[in-house]
């Protein structure tokens, strides 16, 4: 196999700036879901994040694409996808409502670390020894994360390793499809799966916006899933996904910001500890991903 083409600087320059831009997206996101969910149903705003992607997006990209937009090899993995994103969607709106901002960007930033367990277990891909000490310190992170500062109790303490590894299937399919597909395809369908599949429950989960402000916080949920998408592909197109990895534990920064500012919240000692064994542990496995196999690893959004 050919070795990956350099991209020329001022191309890296600016993929990693799209990233920057994504991850501070996706956190602003992930603390407008927090703040929102005091005044509305958490899906309320899971069905504004989809309806808003897919509206745009098609508003967008069909003029312009016609037909190419829609047309896709695998229907049935693109709603499997969209599924799995929307469920991802789901349980870490939920989740943040239990957790600070910053802890739970910092939890999900294992992925890259459960992409490596599954694809050991039932993928059954070789697993170095070195990824497995870098699995297990990610996880002693996590727990560091969630244990010590007693923020997240009960069954609620379950709902960020269920969501990494949702994201992680989700992520294990895109790095498949991506083979094959056209991202921005992807991309329409991810929006349209997930704004059908959010109407199916809305009825039942409706409840009347209170005010202006929370009705712009839910377009604002919109706008930053689908803007944050936008960047990532950008990003994605100018450099290889191994200059870019590094980048993507800026939005745990991003997302710790964005809670003391909102929330107040600062995180302790020990959560510090492990979001720093998670940096370390995740941010290595995801640079080995994208370096031996040159697959993009996706900053989550929630």
């Amino acid at each position: 196999m050919s070795a990956p083409t350099r991209s020329p600087p001022t191309q890296a320059a600016l993929g990693i700036l799209f990233l920057i831009m994504a991850t501070a997206f996706f956190a602003v996101l992930d603390t407008s879901v927090k703040y929102v969910g005091a005044f509305v149903p958490v899906l309320m705003a899971v069905w504004f994040r989809y309806m808003f992607h897919a509206v745009v997006v098609t508003a967008v990209m069909l003029p312009l694409r016609g037909r190419s937009l829609v047309r896709t090899a695998h229907p049935r993995f693109q709603v499997l996808r969209g599924s799995l994103l929307l469920a991802v969607s789901a349980i870490s709106f939920v989740a943040l409502q239990y957790m600070p901002v910053g802890e739970f960007t910092a939890i999900v930033m294992i992925t890259p670390l459960v992409v490596t367990l599954l694809a050991a277990l039932f993928l059954r891909e070789r697993v170095s020894l070195l990824r497995w000490v870098l699995v297990v310190g990610g996880f002693a992170g996590a727990l560091l994360v969630v244990q010590p500062g007693g923020n997240v109790i009960g069954w609620a303490s379950l709902l960020p390793l269920v969501m990494v590894f949702t994201y992680a299937w989700f992520q294990i399919l895109t790095s498949k499809m991506a083979r094959t597909e056209d991202p921005m395809t992807m991309h329409f369908y991810t929006g349209w799966v997930g704004a059908l599949l959010s109407s199916l429950v809305l009825p039942v989960v409706w409840k009347a916006i209170p005010d202006a402000t929370t009705f712009a916080i839910l377009c604002l949920i919109g706008l930053m899933g689908t803007v944050g998408h936008f960047l990532l592909i950008l990003a994605f197109k100018r450099t290889q996904a191994s200059t870019l990895t590094p980048y993507l534990y800026g939005q745990i920064g991003f997302a710790m910001f964005c809670g003391w500012l909102v929330f107040g919240h600062v995180p302790g000692p020990l959560e510090l500890i492990g979001i720093a064994m998670i940096v370390l542990c995740g941010a290595t496995a995801s640079w080995l991903t994208a370096r031996d196999r040159r697959l993009p690893v996706d900053p989550p959004e929630a």
